[in-house]
């Protein structure tokens, strides 16, 4: 056999800047831009002895302590695609499970053996590694040349700023796999059809390994960064059957490739763009929310009062196309004489006088007056167009666009240096530190990366 060639891929997290609760219903869109801080996969072939057969791929997170999975892979039988089991270091020791990286590596393996044959996927070593702006525990880079920060922790103790680490994980981890293993000729990132055929893997491997159907905006905007996304119907998914059940690879590439044509998903590039000038900051606030039950609370006040949900959902769509239309016309034409940013203010507060409005109404902290404290001293600084609390919203995080002048970053700092409140508002939360992210929004995807930039972290 011909021995493979290491390779590496990167893909980015992922911020909401509009439409948060909007793109779980097939009628909406949401606006998500893609950051800088990017998850990086290297895999590379392990070198066994001539004569020697192994079954195995190791794959490790060297930024971390006790970070390393083993597992062993199989073909199993009446089409149940590739059965992946991880493999004990020691009888001693507990299994340390990672949901994400087992399922994607079995959804994967099972993929790339419709194509090839079982015994030319060879064994292989595979590294993670994730930007210093996933984590806000405190860790340190282990020379001068490498971006990346080692951390004195397990994976399991790290505390995530909530950038989509997930998603971007099964994005890379995926598409390292199918690079690594498929002749160029099937799959190769610099093709649309193989950006498709990511998607719709990466789709399928992250929600087999959170348990549920989500609305898929993260993979999407792993896969092709800043976009215009509407979701896919959860029907696709909900009914894809389960790992090593009969049939299971060949409707696995069926769905994959789309070859029924079922999935409906619309990811628009073109309709968003940066005007030069401008870029996102995002504050990590020393708090946070619990994502999945304010989710189920709006939800529930939307069934139980649909006239007034919807007439609010419908205005915020208008807000964000207009959002969207805005940033693009900024970025393509001369905006002429005057503020040439008056109209993306006025649109941006328009939006978060809607998303306070459907706070009150559903009592979920969607934008609380905490952040609306927060966020209202940030647009006061001359250069700050304004901002809004991500996604499902609220204590975690603020998003800011911002004019790119050190002026703005300057104030920006000694603002969120400072800040505090004196007490708990009338719902007992009180906000902590908030320090600003080092990240940037970033309109590339997937991308493709040099495996001799994780030499030292490889060999470690």
């Amino acid at each position: 056999m011909t021995p493979l060639s290491p390779k590496a891929v990167s893909a980015p997290g992922k911020v909401f800047l509009a439409g948060g609760y909007l793109v779980l219903d097939r009628n909406y869109t949401a606006l998500v831009f893609g950051l800088d801080a990017r998850i990086h996969v290297c895999i590379e072939p392990i070198q066994t002895n001539s004569g020697v057969t192994l079954s195995e791929i190791i794959v490790r997170s060297p930024q971390f302590k006790e970070a390393t999975w083993e597992y062993g892979y199989r073909l199993t039988e009446q089409d149940g695609g590739i059965g992946v089991t991880q493999l004990r270091a020691s009888h001693d020791l507990p299994l340390n499970r990672n949901p994400f990286i087992q399922t994607s590596l079995t959804y994967a393996l099972t993929y790339i053996s419709s194509h090839v044959p079982h015994h030319l996927i060879q064994p292989s070593q595979i590294s993670i590694l994730a930007s210093s702006s996933y984590y806000s525990n405190h860790g340190h880079p282990p020379s001068p040349t490498t971006p990346f920060h080692a951390y004195d922790v397990p994976l399991h103790h790290a505390h995530k700023t909530g950038l989509g680490s997930s998603a971007a994980l099964v994005t890379s981890f995926t598409a390292a796999l199918l690079s690594h293993y498929l002749p160029k000729s099937i799959f190769d990132l610099s093709s649309d059809s193989s950006l498709r055929i990511l998607h719709n893997l990466a789709q399928a491997s992250h929600c087999a390994a959170q348990g549920k159907v989500g609305s898929g905006f993260d993979i999407a905007s792993a896969v092709y960064g800043s976009c215009l996304y509407r979701r896919f119907s959860p029907s696709i998914l909900s009914s894809a059957p389960d790992p090593g059940t009969p049939q299971f690879a060949t409707k696995l590439k069926v769905l994959v490739e789309d070859s029924e044509h079922v999935w409906d998903t619309e990811i628009q590039k073109s309709a968003i763009k940066m005007p030069a000038g401008l870029r996102l900051v995002m504050c990590d606030v020393d708090c946070g929310s619990e994502t999945p039950g304010m989710v189920k609370q709006v939800l529930a006040w939307r069934k139980e009062n649909m006239e007034e949900a919807d007439e609010i959902w419908k205005a915020l769509q208008r807000g964000n196309e207009e959002l969207a239309r805005e940033l693009t016309r900024l970025a393509t034409e001369d905006a002429g004489p005057g503020d040439k940013y008056a109209k993306l203010r006025e649109i941006i507060k328009a939006n978060r006088g809607l998303i306070r409005k459907m706070s009150v109404a559903s009592k979920v902290p969607i934008e609380p007056p905490q952040q609306t404290a927060l966020l209202d001293a940030c647009s006061n600084i001359p250069g700050v167009i304004g901002g809004v609390v991500p996604g499902a919203g609220g204590y975690d995080a603020i998003v800011l666009l911002v004019e790119d002048k050190q002026s703005v970053h300057i104030e920006l700092k000694k603002l969120t240096a400072g800040w505090k409140v004196d007490a708990a508002s009338d719902d007992g939360v009180k906000i902590g530190r908030v320090g600003i992210l080092g990240i940037r929004e970033d309109m590339v995807g997937v991308r493709v990366q040099d495996p001799a930039d994780y030499k030292e972290w490889i060999a470690a």
